[in-house]
């Protein structure tokens, strides 16, 4: 069952989507040659308590960490760890943070020193793909709309479209109706609402669409060991619109990027 929110309750999700965006930019200052990445799971553990908040991913589904952290062939679900990271290396960073009864959910993937021009290039077209389906994502559509928008732009540049692993409703439950998978057919599935909201999130491999699981029971690889990138936004949908209540600002702020892209999205104003 889709459970839309007021827009009391919208406002409170922002404010954990936005802890969850303060942390992914904290991080980002923070990513470079040699750090671990159980370091920065400490980091984020510590900076989302100290904005009032719990880290929402730590202990769900017995994960037990913070951070969802998935270098280089790694989609998803990756386990911190004391292995240090290397130029030229990606890493997604998926994290969680719960405050006032709700969740806020985010992903990016960051770029580590001088990174080989076709993984930047998947980088690129995955977070582009993301906005994409974000349009798509209003009164009237279907699950469907979202889903073709995102497919149709990444296997058009040739990329792999993950199957297994989708976006999902966000709320008082990290995960809720309905499911917002990357691949599908315009006007089918379940039609948008007022006061939905959605984490979008495309997975895009750089070759094969097929992924493999480690012995761990978390980590998700690409099956041909290809780098795979993936972004996420949470998004209400006010007033027939798709509003952004997550931002990859912090982020572009720590990094020095000049950025117009999330302007169409959103209404609020973050310092």
């Amino acid at each position: 069952m889709i459970i839309t929110k007021t827009k009391e309750e919208i406002e409170l999700m922002r404010e954990s989507a936005l802890i969850v965006s303060k942390t992914l930019g904290m991080l980002a200052a923070e990513i470079k040659p040699g750090v671990t990445t159980l370091h920065l799971d400490k980091l984020a553990e510590d900076f989302i308590r100290d904005h009032g908040a719990e880290p929402g991913f730590l202990g769900m589904y017995d994960f037990p960490n913070s951070l969802c952290m998935s270098p280089n062939a790694q989609v998803v679900h990756g386990i911190p760890n004391e292995k240090p990271l290397e130029d030229g290396d990606i890493i997604s960073i998926d994290c969680g943070a719960l405050k006032n009864d709700f969740y806020g959910d985010h992903a990016y993937t960051f770029e580590i020193g001088e990174v080989a021009q076709e993984t930047r290039e998947l980088l690129k077209a995955t977070k582009e793909s993301l906005y994409e389906g974000i349009r798509e994502f209003k009164n009237g559509n279907r699950v469907g709309d979202v889903a073709y928008a995102i497919q149709k732009y990444t296997e058009d540049r040739g990329y792999g479209v993950v199957r297994e692993l989708v976006g999902h409703g966000l709320g008082r439950k990290m995960h809720e109706a309905p499911n917002m998978p990357n691949y599908g057919k315009r006007g089918r599935g379940k039609k948008f609402k007022e006061g939905m909201v959605v984490a979008i999130e495309p997975m895009i491999n750089l070759g094969t669409h097929r992924i493999k699981q480690l012995p761990d029971g978390w980590t998700i690889l690409t099956a041909d060991g290809k780098p795979s990138a993936h972004f996420e936004h949470d998004v209400a949908l006010i007033n027939g619109k798709p509003e952004l209540l997550s931002t990859f600002s912090y982020i572009y702020a720590a990094l020095g990027i000049e950025s117009d892209e999330e302007d169409e999205f959103k209404t609020q104003v973050y310092d």
